[in-house]
């Protein structure tokens, strides 16, 4: 799909404009991870959670949403917050450098 792939659509009163996945991802910021830093990978918000694999050094990964956690120490300072960077899938924003020490993000539900 490509953003050619967005269309309008006439409604009732007037033109509805239809979204396609591609403006959805659009949308979502691409954040570095921490220079040097191999970053583990996550099934939850805390490193009691399972491995689910290691991001390699010079990544960014996209933040879809975020979630409180387990405390992280890391380059970029004390955090308790988590990045969901795909489905079931989280890294601590400690090691993620968003620009900020607070949400960038809306919350996970």
């Amino acid at each position: 799909m490509s953003v050619a792939d967005v269309g309008e659509v006439e409604g009732g009163d007037g033109i509805e404009v239809v979204t396609t996945a591609v403006e959805a991802a659009a949308a979502v910021q691409y954040y570095s991870v921490a220079p040097g830093v191999q970053l583990n990978v996550r099934s939850g918000p805390g490193t009691n959670y399972s491995l689910v694999r290691t991001l390699a050094e010079g990544a960014k990964v996209p933040i879809y949403c975020q979630t409180p956690g387990q405390t992280i120490t890391g380059p970029y300072g004390t955090s308790k917050i988590w990045d969901n960077i795909a489905d079931g899938q989280y890294v601590s924003d400690a090691y993620v450098r968003t620009g900020s020490d607070g949400y960038v993000a809306s919350r996970c539900s």
